[in-house]
């Protein structure tokens, strides 16, 4: 069985693709932050919309993890990934609740440090490409970064409730 990564997009190519799409990433968010993004949804949202991304990449790349780790490994990194995704879609129908979009947001970043996990595991087993396993790191990094700004200033993000005087 070929290496994980071999065929299709060369690694350059492949990299600059990820070096774009993290500072797209990163201006949009900052646009959302600071009122210039208009978000009608949580797919509108930068750290979902990468969370996806990534989650989708883990896809295709484990889609090559041998057969015996169907239940395991290859299973288990699916999950967390996604879940990153579906926590953050839970977190933005809760902005009404700060504690609760906050608890969501938190749910989202355990579930991406595990994808981390995940990641480290399939790499030592020579399952993913030290490359891949990177980038994919990388952008990890990058959505943790966005929750934990998140969770830091929430009130940024959840609906005021108005109080009758």
């Amino acid at each position: 069985m070929g290496r994980v990564g071999e065929g299709g997009r060369g690694r350059g190519e492949e990299r600059e693709m990820w070096d774009i799409l993290t500072i797209s990433i990163y201006i949009k968010f900052m646009q959302e932050k600071t009122g210039n993004g208009r978000i009608q949804s949580h797919r509108d949202l930068q750290v979902y919309q990468a969370a996806f991304g990534a989650a989708m990449r883990i896809f295709e790349l484990s889609k090559r993890f041998p057969v015996e780790e169907r239940f395991s490994l290859t299973d288990q990194i699916r999950r967390s990934s996604r879940s990153v995704c579906a926590n953050l879609a839970e977190a933005w129908r809760k902005r009404r609740y700060e504690a609760a979009f906050v608890a969501k947001l938190s749910d989202s970043e355990a579930e991406a440090a595990e994808t981390q996990t995940w990641l480290d595991f399939a790499m030592r087993c020579n399952y993913l490409d030290i490359e891949s396993g990177k980038e994919l790191h990388l952008a990890y990094n990058q959505i943790l970064g966005m929750l934990v700004n998140m969770i830091k200033k929430p009130s940024d993000w959840t609906i005021p409730t108005h109080t009758k005087k």
